[in-house]
């Protein structure tokens, strides 16, 4: 299952909202959605945005790759990649 993280329109005419959310490739924009990471209303003042990172970096660890206007989104939100517990990336051997 190849899965996307996009926006999903909701609310009445010339007044929309969009949820963030994960969906399977193939299922329409406002179609099925697997699970619901977020929201984000354009029409308030201030723009609200809320994203539960924590979902939506479980999902992309899963391989979810998320559309172009989300990816902008996340990067207002402070996104700054996935969290890695790892620790620093080992010393490469130059010799």
């Amino acid at each position: 299952m190849a899965a996307r993280i996009r926006l999903s329109r909701h609310g009445s005419k010339k007044n929309p909202f969009y949820r963030i959310v994960a969906a399977e490739r193939r299922s329409p924009r406002d179609g099925r959605f697997i699970e619901q990471l977020g929201h984000y209303d354009p029409t308030r003042e201030p723009i609200e945005l809320k994203i539960h990172m924590e979902k939506l970096e479980g999902w992309i660890r899963r391989g979810a790759t998320p559309s172009a206007t989300v990816a902008r989104l996340m990067k207002k939100a402070g996104w700054k990649g996935l969290a890695t517990s790892a620790g620093p990336a080992p010393a490469s051997a130059e010799g």
